[in-house]
C-alpha cells in the first residue's frame, strides 16, 4: 500500500517487503526470502556476516552458521524491544526478544535436522507449509501482538494519521491563501 502512494506521489518504485509469506515452507524460507526483506537486507551484512566470521575463528566451521544465525535473532529482539520502547514508552517486558530467541533456536533446529536428515526423511510442502505458517502465528499472537496491545499501537497509529492529516489540511489552506493573496 505504501509502495503504491509513494510510486503514484513520487514517480518512485520500492522494492517489495515481503515475498509471499504465506507460501514458506520452512522457517528458513520464510526468516531468509520472504518475510520482511529489506531487514534480512540489512542484518545479513550488519549481524550475521560478521558474526559468522567472528566465531569462525573462534569454534570453527562447525558452529559459525549456527552461532551466528541465534545472534542474529537475539540482535533483531533487542532492536524490536528498543522500538517498541520507543513507540510505546512502556517498560519491556521482554516478551519481544523471547519471541525472538525462541523462533533463533527453531531455525537452529531446522537447520540442524536438515543437515542431518536426507532428502528421504524430508517433510513435503504440503506438510511443511502449514505447520511454518501455524508456528509463525502462534508465537506472534503468543509473544509479539501483546506488547503491541500493551501500548494500545493502533489507537496511537490513528492518533498519528489525524495529526498528518491536520497538517495536510492546515498545510493546503495556508498554500491557497498565499497563492490566492500573494
Amino acid at each position: 500500500m505504501v509502495a503504491v502512494l509513494v510510486r503514484t506521489l513520487l514517480g518512485i518504485d520500492l522494492e517489495p517487503q515481503f515475498n509471499e509469506p504465506y507460501l514458506s515452507s520452512s522457517l528458513q524460507d520464510f526468516w531468509g526470502r520472504r518475510w520482511n526483506l529489506m531487514a534480512s537486507k540489512i542484518i545479513r551484512p550488519t549481524v550475521y556476516q560478521p558474526t559468522k566470521q567472528f566465531v569462525l575463528r573462534l569454534f570453527g566451521p562447525k558452529w559459525d552458521s549456527l552461532l551466528a544465525l541465534f545472534v542474529t535473532f537475539l540482535i533483531s529482539g533487542l532492536v524490536h524491544e528498543l522500538i517498541f520502547y520507543y513507540l510505546g514508552r512502556v517498560k519491556p517486558t521482554w516478551e519481544i526478544t523471547w519471541f525472538f530467541l525462541l523462533r533463533g533456536f527453531c531455525l537452529l533446529l531446522e537447520v540442524s535436522c536438515k543437515s542431518k536428515l536426507t532428502t528421504k526423511f524430508r517433510l513435503s510442502r504440503v506438510v511443511s507449509g502449514p505447520l511454518t505458517i501455524g508456528f509463525v502465528m502462534v508465537t506472534a499472537y503468543w509473544l509479539f501482538f501483546p506488547q503491541l496491545l500493551r501500548f494500545n499501537a493502533v489507537q496511537r497509529a490513528l492518533q498519528e494519521y489525524t495529526a498528518v492529516g491536520a497538517f495536510a489540511k492546515n498545510a493546503t489552506r495556508t498554500l491557497k491563501l498565499w497563492f490566492n493573496y500573494g
